[in-house]
């Protein structure tokens, strides 16, 4: 049987709100079963529509990661609302895992997943082997667990497919069969947990609707015991200040709304109101270490405010006051291309348009909504997200983008990024970094969290300690931002980098310097993009371009300090011992890519690094000397001269 879901959006000031799916059933495809007419067939639920989720994938095998909240709770959200005690709760949705699980697949008892192929994981009665993982992956197995994959079969019940309705109901009572409380022995059935709790609330509703009643049938008894027994394990276990956290108290407080039982309502709204405060501190910033993850948060907090006001909660105004914040956040991460700096955990993502906010003018390039308030913004939570502009002077894609990470030590979503460059100029990307690799333990996804994986000085046979890195100092200018930072990435081992980002003419000079205690390898790494082919033409200058464009990038470095040494320049891509040079722009896709390294050897360092996006047609020229103790590049770039000078001190600045 084929399914049309048609979902209607109502926007409210940029929060996502409910969503009704209406479904038309049409003649069943030859081998499926036809439907059993219901006697009193149901209109059909509402169902909330699919948040941005990164990756389809939200768990790493092997533990449960719990944040514990470091900031006050939200006093204006902590107890519900007296004015309303009751109301509904909205089936949240699937999360796209129904997606590619059409009815007739349910039928056959085939879960599909991501990039791999369909799985019979039963015998074709419903009778699942809840271990089955052929993929090896957690991921997979994980979302088996959530039931996700049953959303197409819960739709169709609530329109009275008796068909339908048996066999959902069928696979997950055989889920509770075939898992006993409390699932700490199998930690995908663990973390499924706040997923599985929403459909089965979302079945519940699907059979009062389906049957036309208004209350379970005996056949269905046993369901509000599983709920009930779903809420007593997010009572006893709450992963705390991110996304699985609010996930599993939302789910808590869905099961409390259904069920009638106000404690559970109570609780779940506490544990939002510690969390919020958390997930996005006083500069708006998410504490997960990633830009997707973001984006999922702003929206999933949306939806908190939505789900407390339908069921007698009090979302107070610290939700939409945070929320308002991470809209800059956002809005300022995104590229002259209209996507997120991929960092952290995050595929390669467009902004979300979320109307009257600056998220709407930034996705848009500028062609509706409200102009972000800053140019460059500085995050104490270790992000630095600049531009030379917001379209006003030049087109929007003209605008050259750049990001830094620094801050506390890796967590939750993070990478071994710190000191680590992106950067979007003449409509294109020029440096990148190297994406998400999925949530396997295996060595790609070992090297796409490691320095290695970043823009930044690396010292390969030092072992990472995914540090805290900080910033000394930055000074913003019209025509130039000046970043430095340092760090003790590893044992014995000390790096500062100094970053100046220059507009008219666009280009990046970076001055790492790193020093140790024993003779090391230093590396500062240049990501580029895939479509591009990396030419060294000496010791001192790598050129990429891809076929076709008119846009070339020069990398070059100068001697600063030191001479440049025999292989001082490398390129790699492709490599598979040691992984390096590719890049993940999705975690189902790895692509080939060239990384540019600029080399020293020794117990110290000093890489002073170009990177010149220009015409196809264009060149770069300089001349060095010094001015008294600040040692001078003069540049001419395109025919666009200008001049730089590195102090004594270490400072980059634009001279001219």
């Amino acid at each position: 049987m084929s399914l049309v879901k048609v979902r209607r959006l109502h926007a409210v000031v940029g929060v996502v709100a409910l969503a009704v799916i209406t479904a038309g059933l049409t003649t069943p495809a030859a081998g499926e079963p036809a439907p059993a007419a219901a006697s009193e067939p149901g209109a059909g639920i509402e169902v909330l529509p699919d948040l941005p989720e990164p990756g389809v994938a939200q768990f790493v095998p092997g533990r449960s990661n719990v944040v514990e909240p470091v900031a006050a709770p939200a006093r204006d959200m902590e107890r519900l609302s007296s004015e309303r005690a009751s109301g509904s709760y909205t089936c949240p949705g699937f999360g796209t895992i129904d997606d590619p699980n059409p009815l007739a697949n349910l039928y056959r008892d085939v879960f599909t997943w991501g990039s791999f192929a369909p799985y019979r994981v039963g015998n074709g009665s419903g009778n699942i082997n809840w271990r089955a993982n052929p993929y090896n992956n957690p991921s997979w197995y994980m979302w088996l667990h959530s039931l996700r994959w049953l959303g197409q079969g819960v739709i169709a019940a609530s329109l009275g497919d008796r068909t339908a309705m048996d066999r959902v109901a069928t696979v997950i009572r055989d889920w509770v069969n075939d898992n006993p409380y409390s699932w700490h022995g199998d930690i995908g059935a663990y973390e499924a947990t706040r997923y599985r709790t929403n459909v089965i609330i979302c079945t519940r509703q699907a059979i009062l609707s389906g049957l036309g009643a208004t209350s379970l049938p005996s056949k269905y008894a046993w369901i509000d015991p599983v709920l009930r027994e779903h809420a007593k394990f997010l009572v006893n276990h709450w992963s705390g200040a991110w996304n699985h956290g609010t996930e599993e108290s939302l789910a808590l407080f869905g099961v409390g709304c259904t069920v009638n039982r106000t404690d559970y309502k109570q609780l779940a709204q506490e544990r939002l109101a510690a969390g919020i405060t958390t997930s996005i501190d006083k500069q708006g910033s998410t504490n997960e270490q990633s830009t997707a993850y973001a984006q999922f948060n702003y929206a999933l907090w949306g939806r908190v405010s939505e789900v407390l006001r339908q069921c007698g909660g009090n979302p107070g105004s610290t939700i939409d006051q945070r929320r308002a914040l991470m809209a800059v956040w956002l809005a300022t991460a995104t590229t002259s291309l209209g996507r997120l700096h991929q960092i952290g955990d995050s595929e390669l993502i467009k902004t979300y348009p979320y109307a009257g906010t600056p998220m709407e003018y930034a996705a848009t390039l500028g062609q509706s909504g409200p102009r972000p308030p800053r140019r460059v913004g500085v995050y104490d939570a270790g992000y630095i997200f600049g531009r030379t502009g917001w379209g006003q002077t030049r087109p929007f894609r003209g605008e050259s983008t750049y990001s830094i990470r620094y801050g506390p030590a890796r967590a939750v979503h993070g990478h071994s990024d710190h000191m680590a460059v992106t950067y979007t100029a003449r409509g294109r990307d020029i440096l990148i970094d190297s994406g998400h690799a999925g949530y396997q333990n295996d060595a790609w996804r070992a090297w796409a969290r490691s320095p290695f994986a970043h823009g930044t000085l690396t010292v390969p046979t030092a072992t990472d300690r995914a540090a805290a890195t900080r910033m000394n100092r930055h000074v913003l200018e019209p025509m130039s931002d000046f970043f430095e930072f340092s760090d003790n990435p590893a044992t014995g081992v000390y790096r500062t980098r100094g970053v100046l980002f220059l507009r008219d003419p666009d280009l990046i000079v970076t001055l790492d310097q790193g020093s140790s205690s024993k003779a090391q390898q230093y590396q500062t790494m240049w990501h580029l993009p895939s479509d591009q082919t990396a030419t060294i033409y000496s010791r001192s200058t790598v050129v990429a371009q891809a076929p076709g464009d008119s846009t070339k990038t020069i990398l070059f470095q100068i001697p600063y300090r030191q001479s440049l040494p025999r292989g001082a320049a490398l390129v790699k891509r492709g490599q598979t011992s040691p992984i390096q040079g590719w890049h993940y722009p999705t975690i189902f896709t790895r692509k080939a890519a060239p990384t540019v390294q600029f080399v020293r050897s020794g117990t110290s360092a000093y890489i002073l690094s170009f990177v010149v996006p220009i015409r196809t047609s264009g060149s770069v020229k300089y001349t060095t000397g010094w001015s008294g103790s600040t040692f001078v590049v003069n540049l001419d770039v395109g025919g666009v001269k200008t001049s730089i000078g590195v102090t004594a001190g270490g400072s980059l600045v634009r001279r001219s």
